[in-house]
């Protein structure tokens, strides 16, 4: 099943900077093939629902990893099975609404 998901991973008692620790998770994205979309708080991520959450699963392994006694992690997801639909088609439809 496909599935969209907004990931949100904050690590915790790492210092004020988190932006190696997200970068690192954007790296396991990319190596697991998802699509995804950072922004200023989080990533969109589309794919299989397993392949997905395994990438979750070793982002929060990786940061642990670099450090991190404690991670954060909040997941918007929806999925749907009336149709397709890419995250910028999601996009898309409400830029054309403007």
């Amino acid at each position: 099943m496909k599935v969209m998901i907004d990931l949100c991973i904050v690590p915790i008692g790492v210092g004020v900077s988190l932006s190696p620790y997200i970068a690192a998770c954007e790296k396991v994205l990319t190596a697991a093939g998802l699509k995804t979309s950072l922004h200023s708080y989080g990533t969109n991520i589309e794919g299989e629902w397993e392949d997905v959450f395994l990438a979750v699963k070793h982002c929060h392994e990786v940061v642990h990893k670099m450090g991190a006694p404690r991670i954060t992690t909040t997941i918007k997801l929806g999925t749907r099975t009336d149709r397709d639909q890419s995250m910028e088609d999601k996009v898309r439809s409400v830029r054309e609404k403007l």
